[in-house]
């Protein structure tokens, strides 16, 4: 098949669909990519790249096709409004001419956030007469709301409205959570949706034998690592609370890889409360990630008591999984559930700092060989249900068959 691709973030930002992309490519497909200029995520646009202009290139036999994009910029809701508004436009206006002279089979969509991105694939679909497939990655306007950038109700049923033009404008939507498919459906008039979950690179199952930085608080002991954005919707306050109510456990640290928009407030959170068992590692490259999250005894992944993300799995379950140490879900819903079923690791109600602690304690009692078993069960899960190469299969049978019903292979 010849599929175009369209998502706002790509190679050299770190982001599923690059791996995503390689495969279908080495499996024998044709792929081009259309995405804009990378920023994500410090939001300034990376060295090598201008903000304005298209520019192609050429990543390991796929074509890269670049729109010109506005930053996102360091935690400023205007700016990261014009970061979104401007690949959309930049896509309806440059994208059209870019590809002027290809035709494509279908075009499949990876969309966390902004959803709308899938506005100028939904018109490029309708100019090339070929199918178009989104892969739902959050749930909007719902997302929105819960990490605090939209409260206005009447902004809020606006983009409601311009979510169902988008649905209602794909011919097919792909869920990452099972819990999706019903707010979707809500939304979708009757389009055919699929669960589709996320996976993550090979390198988490077989972490590359490569050097790794010292990380204060990893090693030895009992170390429980958090590995991801510190935002709003990763509820982090629970992190800090229990740090201090098991600071008198000196075997027990608290790790955090990563930076966001509240690692500031953690950062004076440890400096008011004295929290010696709480060490803010900052960001790291994403090759060196599989060997740091082996070396912790517990992986830890929370998300705020919100709705929306009860229903969402977050991408670092996979992740935790594949590494193959026990996990700490500090969740809700669908992520909680499947760390269940799978015997991965303990479920902790979102936002419970004294239940976090009580579930940390309760590993850190455990025996290696119970906390290695608890780690393998995830690996399992992992390879049943989220090994990249089956989805990848999974992939190429849904959007084969969305072509056929166009009559396009």
């Amino acid at each position: 098949m010849k599929i175009l691709i369209v998502s706002q973030y790509f190679r050299p930002e770190s982001f599923r669909i690059n791996d995503l992309a390689l495969t279908l490519k080495e499996s024998g497909h044709e792929v081009s990519v259309l995405t804009g200029k990378p920023n994500y995520p410090e939001g300034n646009i990376f060295q090598g790249y201008h903000a304005w202009g298209c520019s192609t290139e050429d990543w390991s036999g796929i074509k890269i096709y670049r729109v010109p994009l506005i930053a996102r910029g360091n935690r400023s809701a205007i700016k990261l409004a014009l970061n979104y508004l401007s690949f959309i436009v930049s896509g309806l206006l440059f994208a059209p001419w870019l590809l002027r002279q290809e035709s494509y089979d279908v075009i499949f969509v990876y969309a966390p956030s902004p959803i709308f991105q899938a506005i100028p694939a939904s018109f490029l679909g309708w100019l090339k007469r070929c199918p178009v497939a989104l892969w739902v990655q959050d749930l909007w306007p719902e997302s929105a709301q819960a990490t605090g950038y939209i409260h206005n109700p009447w902004l809020l049923k606006l983009l409601g409205h311009m979510v169902r033009f988008v649905y209602r404008h794909t011919d097919l939507l792909l869920v990452q959570s099972r819990a999706f498919q019903t707010p979707v459906a809500e939304l979708a008039g009757g389009k055919p949706i699929v669960y589709y979950p996320n996976s993550v690179e090979s390198a988490f199952y077989n972490p590359p034998d490569i050097p790794l930085p010292n990380i204060a608080g990893l090693a030895g002991g009992f170390s429980v690592l958090f590995a991801g954005n510190v935002g709003v919707g990763q509820a982090v306050e629970v992190i800090v609370g229990a740090a201090e109510l098991l600071r008198d456990y000196p075997d027990i640290n608290f790790v955090v890889l990563g930076t966001g928009s509240r690692w500031d407030w953690m950062r004076e959170q440890v400096e008011t409360r004295g929290l010696s068992n709480l060490h803010l590692a900052g960001r790291h490259p994403v090759e060196t990630m599989p060997g740091l999250m082996r070396q912790a005894a517990a992986l830890l992944v929370t998300l705020a008591d919100q709705p929306i993300f009860a229903a969402t799995i977050p991408s670092k379950v996979q992740a935790y999984m594949a590494v193959g140490r026990p996990i700490l879900a500090c969740l809700n819903g669908e992520g909680a559930r499947i760390v269940c079923e799978a015997d991965a690791g303990l479920a902790i109600p979102a936002e419970d700092a004294a239940a976090l602690a009580e579930g940390i304690l309760r590993l850190y009692r455990m025996s290696a060989q119970e906390r290695e078993k608890i780690g393998q069960n995830g690996r399992a899960y992992f390879r049943e249900h989220f090994d990249h190469d089956r989805l990848v299969d999974q992939l190429v049978g849904h959007l084969h068959e969305l072509t056929l019903s166009f009559g396009k292979v």
